[in-house]
């Protein structure tokens, strides 16, 4: 993925790492489509940062996503990198079924919302002769974490979705890269987590993230270095031992 040139949309771009993306890859010289559901914070974020666009999406909704897609596509018809950021975090206690609120709206938006935003994209980048999708998984998705079940399951669902994108887009223009956040400093979790020490402040994430994506333009994973523990435990054969210390850390 070339870092600058592009038409990017953003769905999930309001706050935290979609927000600071964005504005990163407006600096980076690209046109930034953000989507999001709060009116109020795309008026700002597109009043506060040139060359920032802004369309209200509901990526839980799946008449939303067709919708705004086909927006998308007609008002912008340059756009040739999609990246499906929007997600939620929400711990759930498996001893009760009062956990299947949470865990039905977490596949929802972390899960269905990407596969759709993938459908409704998906020829319509192919016809790009340059063109890239973005998916956004987690370290958690290789090393979960012990109060956030369903969340833990959809970012492993979606590494595996995105394995098989890749090969089976291999004979179009669509270059597939997935980005394998760690815990960074956002209000994912609240506003606790904007301030959590064992947390990758977002600046810094941020910049790892952009220099990456530049130094190796053709990667299929972009792996900052604070996400390796739990990207490779298995491998490392410290998987039991970095689980039980993210048990721990709760």
């Amino acid at each position: 993925m070339n870092i600058s040139g592009n038409t990017i949309f953003l769905p999930g771009g309001t706050s935290g790492i979609g927000l600071g993306l964005a504005q990163r890859f407006a600096a980076a010289g690209n046109t930034v489509i953000v989507g999001g559901r709060r009116r109020e914070l795309l008026d700002q974020i597109t009043r506060d940062n040139p060359g920032i666009e802004g369309v209200y999406i509901d990526t839980a909704d799946a008449q939303s996503i067709v919708d705004v897609s086909a927006e998308v596509q007609r008002r912008w018809p340059a756009t040739n990198v999609l990246i499906a950021m929007a997600g939620i975090m929400r711990p759930e206690n498996l001893h009760s079924a009062d956990f299947l609120a949470a865990a039905e709206a977490t596949v929802t938006t972390n899960l269905l919302g990407p596969l759709r935003l993938i459908a409704a994209f998906g020829s319509f980048l192919a016809g790009q002769q340059d063109a890239a999708i973005m998916t956004v998984s987690s370290g958690l998705a290789f090393t979960p974490l012990a109060h956030t079940p369903t969340y833990n399951a959809t970012k492993a669902a979606i590494h595996s979705f995105t394995e098989i994108l890749r090969l089976q887009l291999a004979d179009t223009s669509v270059q597939v890269i997935e980005l394998v956040p760690p815990a960074v400093q956002t209000e994912l979790q609240g506003s606790a987590s904007a301030t959590n020490p064992h947390a990758m402040p977002l600046d810094a994430f941020l910049t790892e993230v952009m220099g990456l994506l530049e130094s190796q333009p053709e990667a299929h994973e972009i792996l900052v270095e604070n996400v390796k523990p739990l990207r490779f435990a298995a491998v490392n054969g410290t998987y039991d031992q970095v689980v039980g210390m993210l048990a721990a850390s709760r």
